[in-house]
C-alpha cells in the first residue's frame, strides 16, 4: 500500500466527511480505521495524487480492488464504477425503505452495488443496527 503524507490523509478524510464514498460506513461506527483508496489503481496507472485518492472501508475497497468497471445486469454494458470524488451519490445510489440496502439507480450505480457487494450480509447486518440506533443514513444524504 503506497504511505500517503498525512496532511493530504487528513485533507482526504476531512473532504470526505469521515465516511466511505461508495457504501457511507461512518468512520466513528467502525472497528477499524477507514482506508485512502486509489480511485485509479496504483497497478493501472494510477498516481497516489489528491484527485485520484477517497476514503473506503475495507470491504468496498477489497471488492473494488483494482477494477474501474463493472458490467450492468440491467443493460449488460461494461460501465466505469461510481467515482466518489467526482460523482453525486445521490443521483447514483438511494436507500431501500428500511434503508438497510443500497440500491443503484443508474448503470454507473447498478454496476458499482454489484461490483463492490455493498449489499452483503455484513454490509446489511451492521446497516440494520446503525439504523436502529439512528445513526445511518448520514442525514446530509
Amino acid at each position: 500500500m503506497a504511505k500517503i503524507k498525512k496532511d493530504l490523509d487528513e485533507e482526504i478524510r476531512r473532504e470526505a466527511k469521515n465516511r466511505c464514498g461508495y457504501c457511507l460506513n461512518p468512520q466513528e461506527l467502525i472497528p477499524y480505521k477507514l482506508e485512502i483508496e486509489h480511485l485509479i489503481p496504483k497497478a493501472s496507472g494510477g498516481e497516489s495524487t489528491k484527485e485520484n485518492l477517497w476514503l473506503a472501508c475495507r470491504e468496498c475497497n477489497a471488492h473494488k480492488s483494482a477494477k474501474t468497471k463493472a458490467v450492468d445486469n440491467l443493460t449488460g454494458k461494461t460501465i466505469k464504477l461510481f467515482n466518489p470524488r467526482t460523482q453525486n451519490w445521490n443521483e447514483h445510489f438511494e436507500f431501500s425503505q428500511d434503508k438497510t440496502e443500497i440500491i443503484g439507480k443508474t448503470p454507473c450505480g447498478r454496476a458499482t452495488v454489484k461490483s463492490l457487494q455493498i449489499n452483503n450480509f455484513y454490509q446489511i447486518t451492521a446497516r440494520s443496527i446503525w439504523v436502529e440506533m439512528n445513526k445511518f443514513p448520514p442525514k446530509d444524504i
